[in-house]
């Protein structure tokens, strides 16, 4: 849905002083009061912008004169829409922002208005209709957009075709259209702006852009603790020491096309992010969502028109241009350049060559980091350890504009650790604390191509890594060819399946741009110039006839439903296999953290930081295989292709994901608990990591949304899917084993059937503070089982556990077991019959 978001008006008034009223009246003949002046029109030009101005010529002239700012705007820019891009161009120290990240988008337009003024008013689009339909009236009548700014038109133009208006106090001023948003107040926990603190620092024109750079200083104080308004205020150092926080802030403001880039329709098969607007017509019978992805304008010159429908490479007209901050450390700048022009071999696919470009930020003094006409891959000095790519586009047809890809500093931390735990069994190059250059270019490259594909346009792909079966992430000449996913847009990290005998090279344990990703965009980026309609036919033969041809095509979502096939971080189409094989890594790997962690005067940092790292790694594991338990396989079509949408996970996969849990983490896995890892890096009254990871996925595995959907799918899909019933008794039986072994129980142990107990008794006696308040791996809206067959089963299978253990605990020789077992009487007698 698009953001609907509230402006506040803002009006210029043109006021007079008290004093100059009295001297109006005590000037008046016998004392009679003078009525007030007329309002001053327009001026001359020149009486306004006189020859000692310093004028720039651009999108619009801009003159500066006296300390004040002029825009001279054609009559032919009114009603133009603009786009207003404010971004961080210095921020203060501790607020986690950095100069370069964007803090506010508006679509701008300057209309004619009464008594000699114009109005900016802040563009919504929600809705759209042709304007020689009659309807186009009805939709004109139902989205005002607000005026956010009046301003007194002080002269025209000489040829009497432009207006000049004066913006000083406009842009000096806190107007939210060109400042920071009100969100972005409350985080920081502004009030105030200190006008005497606030300033203009330049205001330069170009041919289709304007460039403000204005300073504001904001009154600021940090938070009470415990406040809601706790975060990024509390951090700021200034709000604490000087009770004001400045910012460099620098809005871009972009004329945008006057015939947008026709619009390529959204199709769900493909990752593209989109936008959307409501479209009407007097034809219709129903209402079009008209949704579109979102892309760069890619076209052929007029004299290469014939060769690209040919089929032969040529170069667009505008090519894509990425710079490299300047700031960006020299050696790491052509691993970042190598990971932007890696997709011009996509491209390729789509008819272009050259098309996209990674360049370093020339010495030109004209050119700046935050205009609007360059895409930037901007280096923050961060502890964070993270990497973003945003882009900005137009709203009304979902052309890119530019994109300024966020790269923190400490991300390289991110991918040493990722490298490290998930390949090092198999790759001798991963087992130290400092990686070599050429490893760590490498894996800065990778980052730097996902980074730039979310910048092109395409989603994460996070089924992408489930068409490469398991044992062909174990096969090196497989690897070379194919790479172990089809798209460096999914959330597939490493090889962590392949194993030591395999001999698989770096090659074929990184990612790359991979199938999918040539296909997405030879989807987005062939040029058909077709309108909408006939494009969208064209495009869904396109998806029909590839997806029929090369499974490895498949875009399978973002992981937010309840199918398996899409997660993040997981390899291969079978979870079971693909972790089995990876915690045999795993366990080489943890026997020989404390060597390969080791560097001199180090306390123990480097161990407990990458064990804590390995057990992370373990969890998803965990979650991979917990999410085929009452699964969804959920595959979009169009009506020309055969099969469901909605289909179960097989039974025989749930079943064997049930083993894999109950064998690989609710049996205590003792290799975790290294002591002569613990010993140096934890305390034992600390929370032991491996109880939370076991208690957490047992509690997913038993949350009502989960079983509500057995139940549901049993119904639907029938005895093709896992059932309740069935899911329950072997999730009891094998937690409750002991039970039959006639074993002593582990602390551990004790623990996760402490918590089977409370979790069924959250489903029969749900309290309003439920003791399940860990997070859980829950898909979908939350749900009422109360009438339900949930209730019934879990009742069923605590009566079953009771009876059991009345049975079988005198065999069981170990008095903390008994102790535990009378205990657990206790509370189901007292979940069963409350009174």
């Amino acid at each position: 849905m698009k953001k609907i978001l509230v402006f506040t008006s803002l009006c210029v008034f043109l006021t007079f002083s008290s004093n100059a009223q009295k001297a109006d009246t005590l000037n008046a003949p016998n004392g009679a009061k003078k009525d007030a002046p007329a309002k001053t029109g327009p001026k001359a030009f020149s009486d306004v912008i006189t020859k000692k101005a310093i004028s720039q010529k651009g999108v619009f002239t801009v003159h500066f004169q006296d300390d004040k700012y002029y825009f001279e705007i054609p009559d032919s820019l009114l009603g133009r829409e603009m786009l207003a891009v404010t971004r961080f161009a210095k921020v203060a120290g501790g607020a986690r922002r950095y100069g370069g990240e964007e803090v506010n988008e508006q679509s701008l337009v300057f209309e004619k208005g009464p008594s000699q003024r114009l109005f900016m008013r802040v563009v919504t689009l929600i809705s759209k209709a042709d304007s020689t339909q009659t309807i186009a009236k009805a939709v004109k009548n139902s989205y005002l957009d607000p005026i956010v700014a009046a301003f007194d038109i002080k002269a025209y133009g000489k040829d009497s075709t432009t207006s000049v208006i004066d913006v000083t106090d406009f842009f000096k001023g806190d107007n939210q259209a060109v400042s920071l948003t009100s969100g972005e107040k409350k985080n920081f926990n502004l009030s105030a702006l200190a006008a005497d603190r606030s300033y203009i620092e330049s205001i330069k024109s170009y041919p289709i852009n304007m460039e403000i750079r204005t300073v504001k200083t904001f009154s600021a104080s940090a938070p009470m603790p415990g406040s809601p308004m706790g975060g990024s205020a509390s951090a700021i150092p200034a709000a604490i020491n000087a009770g004001a926080v400045t910012f460099e802030l620098n809005t871009s403001v972009r004329l945008l096309p006057k015939v947008p880039m026709n619009t390529r329709l959204f199709d769900s098969r493909v990752g593209y992010f989109a936008d959307n607007f409501v479209q009407y017509s007097d034809d219709q019978q129903k209402v079009e969502n008209q949704v579109f992805a979102v892309r760069y304008k890619l076209e052929p010159k007029p004299e290469d028109l014939e060769k690209y429908k040919n089929g032969e490479l040529v170069e667009p007209i505008k090519p894509i241009v990425y710079y490299i901050d300047p700031a960006t450390p020299k050696k790491w700048v052509p691993y970042l350049i190598a990971g932007v022009n890696d997709w011009n071999a996509a491209f390729e696919k789509a008819g272009w060559k050259n098309a996209i470009q990674g360049k370093e930020w020339p010495d030109d003094s004209t050119m700046s980091l935050e205009d609007a006409r360059f895409s930037v891959v901007r280096y923050f000095a961060s502890d964070i350890e993270n990497a973003y790519g945003p882009q900005v586009h137009d709203p009304r047809s979902g052309e890119i504009l530019e994109s300024h890809i966020g790269w923190y500093h400490n991300v390289m931390n991110l991918v040493h650790d990722w490298y490290m735990i998930q390949t090092a069994a198999v790759d001798p190059a991963a087992r130290k604390m400092k990686f070599d250059d050429t490893l760590m270019g490498n894996l800065i490259r990778f980052v730097s191509s996902h980074e730039v594909g979310h910048t092109l346009g395409l989603r994460h792909n996070m089924g992408s890594s489930s068409k490469t079966p398991v044992e062909k992430l174990r096969d090196a000449k497989w690897l070379e060819t194919n790479g172990h996913t089809a798209s460096i847009m999914d959330y597939a990290r490493f090889n962590y399946v392949a194993q030591p005998e395999d001999h698989v090279s770096e090659m074929g344990l990184f990612p790359r741009i991979g199938d999918y990703d040539k296909w997405a965009i030879k989807w987005g980026y062939t040029y058909t110039g077709v309108g909408d309609e006939a494009d969208k036919k064209v495009n869904n033969k396109w998806v029909v006839d590839a997806l029929s041809k090369n499974d490895r095509l498949w875009f399978g979502g973002e992981g937010y439903n309840a199918d398996p096939r899409a997660q993040t971080e997981d390899l291969g189409d079978n979870s079971v296999l693909a972790s089995e094989y990876a915690i045999k890594n795993l366990k080489r790997i943890i026997v020989n953290l404390p060597e390969w962690t080791k560097e001199e005067a180090d306390h123990y940092q480097n161990l407990s930081d990458v064990y804590t790292q390995l057990v992370v790694q373990y969890n998803r594991y965990m979650g991979h295989v917990l999410k085929n338990v009452g699964g969804v396989y959920e595959t979009f079509k169009s009506v020309e292709e055969k099969g469901d949408v909605y289909t179960a996970t097989p039974v025989a996969i749930q079943k064997s994901a049930m083993n894999f849990l109950q064998t690989q983490l609710f049996t205590t896995p003792k290799w975790l608990l290294d002591n002569t890892i613990l010993n140096k890096i934890s305390s034992p009254i600390a929370n032991e990591r491996l109880q939370s990871i076991q208690t957490n996925v047992l509690k997913s595995l038993l949350d009502k949304g989960r079983l509500y959907r057995l139940t549901t799918s049993s119904t639907r899909f029938l005895n093709a899917t896992y059932s309740l019933h069935d899911m329950m008794e072997d999730t009891r039986k094998g937690i409750f084993s002991e039970l039959t072994s006639h074993q002593a129980t582990d602390v551990l142990r004790r623990n996760l059937q402490k918590t089977f107990v409370s979790q069924l008794g959250d489903l029969i006696n749900p309290s309003t503070t439920a003791s399940s308040a860990a997070p859980v791996l829950r898909m979908g809206p939350a749900v009422d089982v109360e009438n339900t067959d949930v209730v019934s089963e879990a009742k069923a299978q605590l009566k079953k556990l009771a009876a059991s253990i009345q049975a079988n605990k005198a065999s069981i020789n170990d008095a903390s077991s008994v102790n535990h077992f009378d205990d657990l009487q206790d509370r189901i007698k007292h979940i069963l019959d409350p009174k």
